[in-house]
């Protein structure tokens, strides 16, 4: 079984000036600078190529502390240079908030520096945080249709020599890119779909690619997940197809340390999501495509925090390192998947705190991830 790790460069410690500052206008420095976050979450990125991980992750965000990697591509890029041995993916890169053709400029480009031997597994989502579409100037309700021709187009680009689109959100003319991908097909064909809410489980599924699961609930209701996104799938003629799954992890000596650091860091980044996404807010059962999201603007933010806290804390990866194994078994027995990404610094984590996890964890967990064979 394959295991990469996933960047964010979440700076917990930013969200009261933040929000102090969107409520009231005046503005303060958080505790901790956003450069110290960026900077700090490089290293542990070069510390894994270091440690045997086979592949670095990062996601997309904007406009929040939440996790401040604005572009995927871009840290990747950084990475391929000053990196030798792992591979790359896109956790995930939002088709709504970019034209297409930068998009699939952009993966073709990175796909070229990284030569011969190294891979890049493009994901991609439609988005659903409202201050990151208002950012952009993006409406928010358009997102499924942006999504889809996006796609479209990412696809016919990069997997076509000459291609050409007519859609209501974007048209391109006959074009080939350049500097075309080393093997644009075989982009085309690993591309994963993370989802947010069951509304784009069929969206996804129906435009043959493959699932990327971020946890936002339990393992078993992923099963289901699943199970629906193959059956789209086997009623247009494809294969079943494995999913990415990403696990926050924390990793360390004891039990008890691991159990205080895995409550206090997952239920912070359970926090930072429904802030991220106001997902108590109304917002959502007004906008077009996020129905599904409404069912839990019901709860206040408090209770929602611990709920998905709790969550976080039941399902994913934490305690000693054989405690850390058999967790990943289970996980990895239920739902198959073709490959494991470690989320290992999220909340308020400190540096120290995230390097001693992933080098634990490289040291006593990895080799018996390895050893994990991917089922069919």
């Amino acid at each position: 079984m394959r295991c990469g790790v996933s960047l964010t460069a979440m700076n917990y410690s930013a969200w009261p000036a933040f929000e102090r500052w969107e409520a009231t206008g005046e503005w303060s420095d958080p505790p901790v600078p956003d450069h110290e976050v960026v900077r700090e979450d490089v290293e542990i990125g070069l510390l894994c190529d270091a440690l045997g991980y086979d592949s670095l992750w990062t996601v997309e965000h904007h406009a929040t502390p939440y996790n401040m990697v604005t572009s995927t591509v871009q840290l990747l890029t950084y990475f391929a240079g000053a990196t030798s041995n792992v591979d790359f993916g896109t956790m995930v890169i939002v088709l709504p908030w970019h034209h297409p053709v930068r998009v699939a400029e952009d993966i073709a480009m990175l796909h070229n520096l990284l030569g011969e031997g190294r891979t890049l597994t493009v994901g991609i989502g439609r988005g659903a945080g409202r201050r990151e579409f208002r950012a952009l100037d993006i409406p928010m309700d358009e997102s499924r249709e942006r999504f889809l021709e996006s796609l479209a187009i990412i696809r016919g680009l990069l997997g076509q020599d000459v291609f050409s689109f007519e859609g209501t959100h974007y048209n391109v003319p006959e074009m080939s890119i350049r500097p075309r991908p080393r093997d644009g097909q075989a982009l085309v064909d690993d591309i994963h779909c993370a989802w947010g809410s069951a509304q784009t489980i069929p969206i996804a599924a129906e435009a043959g690619v493959k699932p990327l699961v971020i946890p936002q609930k339990g393992w078993d209701a992923y099963v289901a997940d699943l199970e629906e996104f193959n059956g789209v799938r086997s009623s247009n003629g494809l294969d079943p197809a494995q999913p990415v799954v990403a696990l926050t992890v924390f990793c360390a000596e004891t039990e008890e340390e691991a159990a205080a650091g895995a409550k206090q860091y997952f239920t912070e980044y359970a926090d930072a999501a429904i802030r991220s996404y106001e997902l108590a807010g109304q917002h959502f059962a007004t906008t077009k495509g996020y129905e599904a999201y409404a069912a839990n603007a019901t709860a206040t933010h408090d209770a929602l925090t611990q709920k998905i806290g709790q969550t976080y804390f039941d399902s994913h990866v934490w305690g000693t390192p054989d405690m850390c194994i058999e967790k990943i078994r289970a996980v990895t027995d239920l739902l198959r998947p073709s490959e494991i990404v470690a989320l290992p610094r999220v909340g308020s984590m400190p540096f120290d705190v995230a390097s001693a996890n992933v080098k634990l964890f490289a040291e006593e967990v990895l080799p018996a991830v390895h050893e994990i064979e991917v089922a069919v």
